[in-house]
């Protein structure tokens, strides 16, 4: 995965997710919203096929939340790996 940062100013967060799909973006926008200090967390992807996702974040250090969420993620992930492999 490649990220490009479109946007980016104290309270709002616009990256381009290269090489994703609806699948991470939709996890990685729940978990945006689950962050307190998250106001907005959107994704659009412009063509269904050859269009890149799209994620704004706008709240009070979207940078941060952005950073928080994909802990989040990581986390959940070790620990649903652990279960199968026990």
């Amino acid at each position: 995965m490649k990220i490009k940062i479109t946007k980016e100013t104290k309270n709002e967060l616009e990256i381009i997710l290269k090489g994703e799909n609806h699948t991470f973006c939709n996890l990685l926008r729940k978990k945006l919203l689950e962050d307190k200090d998250v106001e907005v967390a959107a994704y659009t992807i412009d063509h269904p096929i050859v269009g890149e996702p799209r994620l704004y974040v706008r709240g009070k250090n979207p940078k941060q939340s952005l950073l928080k969420a994909a802990k989040n993620i990581k986390e959940n992930f070790n620990e649903f790996k652990k279960i199968l492999e026990s």
